[in-house]
């Protein structure tokens, strides 16, 4: 990809999160500090010869005073953390209230579990407002800036407000809901422009991605082309970033002494029984109940299984003081207790529920026994611990049940994907769980295992931080504007004074709008009067990525001359067509690494390989995301190969990377080979016309159509502007 040119102060990282990495104890005098374990935490430290990574977050403490403070200060800024204290009023209202009572479950859509009270919000704008004085403290000009989570939503649109030109950006590690869930949110608007205050936003799927920009469309009116959105003549970007884990931490963990000894010892207790495990925090999204349920009935229905498989339940306790985590745990108790009372024997208890939290080192001895993990959530932003399960079983065998509403289903399509409302469908994936043969089981895991292995937290976080830097780069490099009166006047004042007059015109998008049927694209009687009054004194090019047949069916007795299927075929307007031939291969490797990216972060995509290009398919994907990840690999191919000889062409699914002998920008140099001129104008809307922009002298006028990063030095909106430049360029008086 193209190489960006950084300061020394880009490489200054703050990362801003309601909570620090680490876990803060006093007693008896003394203060100690642990980093607390998380697939976040791990990646960032993974950049620490890259970064001078500084972290911002509320270190777990309320505002204590004193001498106490005045030492965790110390200790946490010796690891380049800066705290920030709540008092109890500001948990209360901004965490507990309107970060977890308003927005937790509007965004889960349990809408009926949402509360939007006034003063949680106003709590919520003051935090986040206390967040942005702490940032502005320690903020140097170039400092990256990570905004971590839905607790801050409003920070990224305050610090555009103090420092306009930072390079921001946020993830999202919740669901964000569809428009017609949001707008009931009655604080929506402010939310969305918090939101786009960022350069980038991070989400973990394409479905998340996809409601957002519904609800920037519908609720702010911004349009976005593809996962570009243009705010106030800024481009920022969207994206997903499928957040992954360490998965060496736990496929390498059977060297651990304490997880040999905690392994030995539970195999030991369940003996040949199989186990199924599930890990949850106690939460209404996680679905917990539904699972006791399912164990239950499949119990009832096959009977031959009691006494052979247990249950093993790990629940995490969360937030015990909301009334609706009290009933749940109050609930989820009766059940199991019920169940056990109903199948348990002398020496097997049919369901063994743990209401504590474990150490990462117990949780991953527990992953290395079981037979099966049910991960089965009603909605979940990712779910790590699906990927922490089969990262610690490869190259064992392993069986995963998880839940189609978890963002990692999309990665992990080998494992039982269910319904977790379908409770028939539960009761048999358990089923088919227990009588998966063994090398089912371990070849599923090793396609999972390795697809978490190529993009894991490490990746993630890099991929992140080199996509907020391209967006930065874009930005800067974007010096194309929407053509003015007084820019206007002096391309006027060049075209009468000229006696030679060229055009290139591309067709699509930038003389007629895109047509959902190709044939549909057939040019109106407006645009032909255009074309031939244009042609009468000046010689007119148009190119296409058309066909020939097309092209000569349209346009072959209005004067004008043709080049057909993005510069492969060329016909003078009193000629017959003809090509040119091309032929290096010798760029291949490097553009192959970048498609093999793509690959990578689009499950379903493929490379193919021809004699004189490399094809990227993206059939198989799901068609809004292919459309995006398609713009978003053509446009860094663009910049990889800029002053290259190479061009990028878009197909039916399709992305083509060959030489530019048969590209837009072979045939310009072509056309003014055989056209004499002092006046050189082209105009052109998508990624095909850059090379053609790019290969006309200094003193040709290239025009971008819509918006977007372009090598064009000048810009109009849409094709209505374009054709109404042209007629005004032609007129008398340039009225």
């Amino acid at each position: 990809m193209k190489k960006l040119k950084t300061k020394e102060s880009d490489n200054k990282l703050i990362i801003v999160s309601n909570r620090l990495p680490v876990t803060i104890s006093y007693r008896k005098g003394k203060i100690d500090v642990k980093p607390s374990p998380g697939g976040l935490a791990s990646g960032l430290r993974s950049l620490a010869g890259r970064y001078e990574s500084i972290w911002v977050g509320w270190p777990g403490m309320f505002d204590i005073k004193g001498p106490v403070r005045t030492s965790i200060i110390r200790l946490l800024r010796e690891k380049n953390m800066f705290p920030l204290f709540l008092t109890k009023s500001e948990y209360k209202w901004y965490y507990e209230g309107f970060s977890n009572k308003a927005i937790w479950p509007l965004f889960h859509y349990f809408i009926e579990h949402a509360e939007y009270n006034k003063k949680s919000w106003e709590y919520y704008k003051k935090v986040n407002d206390r967040f942005l004085d702490t940032v502005l403290e320690i903020y140097t000009e170039g400092s990256i800036i990570w905004i971590q989570d839905y607790h801050l939503m409003l920070l990224p649109g305050l610090l555009r407000q103090k420092i306009p030109d930072a390079s921001i950006g946020f993830f999202l590690h919740i669901p964000f809901p569809s428009y017609e869930i949001f707008r009931l949110l009655p604080w929506r608007e402010e939310i969305l422009q918090g939101l786009i205050g960022a350069d980038l936003i991070g989400f973990h799927t394409y479905d998340y991605l996809r409601h957002f920009l519904s609800s920037i469309k519908h609720i702010l009116g911004v349009e976005h082309f593809f996962n570009e959105l243009l705010v106030i003549n800024r481009v920022i970007k969207a994206d997903t970033f499928p957040l992954g884990i360490d998965v060496d931490r736990f496929n390498e963990s059977s060297n651990d002494i304490f997880i040999k000894q905690k392994v030995g010892s539970l195999r030991n207790r369940y003996g040949d029984k199989k186990v199924i495990l599930s890990v949850d925090r106690l939460d209404y999204t996680k679905g917990i109940v539904q699972k006791v349920l399912a164990f239950e009935r499949f119990l009832d229905k096959y009977p031959e299984y009691r006494g052979k498989v247990t249950l093993l339940m790990i629940v995490v306790p969360s937030r015990w003081k909301v009334e609706y985590y009290g009933k749940l745990k109050d609930e989820l108790d009766r059940h199991v207790s019920r169940i056990n009372s109903k199948y348990r024997s002398i020496d097997w208890l049919p369901i063994e529920y743990f209401y504590r939290s474990f150490r990462q080192e117990e949780l991953i001895a527990f992953y290395k026994i079981s037979d099966v993990a049910i991960v089965t959530p009603f909605r979940d932003g990712m779910n790590l611990v699906s990927k922490e399960f089969i990262s610690t079983k490869y190259p064992d065998a392993g069986v995963l049940v998880l839940s189609e509403m978890a963002g990692s289903a999309i990665e992990l399509s080998e494992a039982i994907i269910v319904n977790p409302n379908n409770m028939d469908e539960l009761v048999s994936a358990i089923k088919k769980s227990m009588e998966m043969p063994i090398s089912e089981a371990r070849d599923r895991v090793s396609l999972m295992f390795n697809k978490l292995k190529r993009y894991d937290v490490y990746r993630w976080v890099e991929d992140f931080l080199d996509s907020l830097k391209r967006v930065k780069a874009e930005q800067e490099e974007a010096v194309s504007d929407v053509i003015s009166e007084t820019v206007f006047t002096k391309i006027k004042e060049m075209y009468d004074n000229a006696n030679r007059r060229l055009f290139f015109l591309d067709y699509d998008g930038t003389l007629i709008p895109f047509f959902r049927r190709v044939k549909e694209a057939r040019p109106d009687s407006e645009l032909i009067r255009v074309l031939k009054d244009l042609s009468r004194e000046n010689e007119v090019v148009l190119i296409s990525g058309r066909d020939r047949e097309t092209m000569d069916e349209w346009f072959s007795d209005i004067g004008v001359n043709l080049t057909g299927e993005h510069g492969a075929w060329f016909k003078k307007k009193s000629g017959s067509w003809y090509k040119l031939e091309d032929v290096d291969n010798s760029w291949k490797d490097e553009i192959r690494s970048v498609m093999e990216y793509y690959v990578d972060k689009t499950p379903g995509s493929s490379i193919e390989e021809k004699e004189f290009s490399l094809v990227w398919h993206y059939r198989g994907v799901n068609s809004d995301l292919g459309y995006i990840r398609a713009r978003d690999l053509v446009e860094n191919l663009s910049y990889m190969i800029a002053g290259t000889n190479l061009q990028v062409l878009e197909g039916n699914k399709v992305v083509e990377i060959k030489n530019s002998e048969i590209g837009k920008g072979r045939a310009v140099r072509e056309w003014l080979k055989e056209i004499d001129s002092d006046f050189i104008l082209a105009i052109g809307d998508d990624w095909t016309d850059e090379d053609m922009f790019r290969s006309l002298s200094d003193d040709g006028i290239t025009i971008k159509v819509g918006f977007g990063s372009t090598s064009a030095k000048f810009r109009l909106r849409d094709y209505k502007e374009v054709r109404e430049f042209i007629i005004k360029l032609m007129s008398d008086q340039g009225e």
